[in-house]
């Protein structure tokens, strides 16, 4: 299960998409690698890793 500090990251980034009329194509948590991953923009081109302790960064 995500950590508390990843749920609260994830809502906020979520949040953050809607703002920026960004459509969510992918949200998913990786049991193996403790991430919640994100794939998100118009042409699926931001990719968001949440790791266990709420930090987040682009992947490319």
């Amino acid at each position: 299960m995500p950590t508390e500090k990843q749920k609260d990251t994830a809502i906020f980034i979520c949040q953050l998409l809607s703002n920026l009329y960004q459509p969510i194509h992918l949200f998913r948590y990786d049991n193996r690698l403790k991430i919640i991953y994100i794939l998100a923009g118009i042409n699926e081109t931001l990719e968001i890793l949440i790791n266990e302790d709420g930090n987040w960064d682009f992947e490319s």
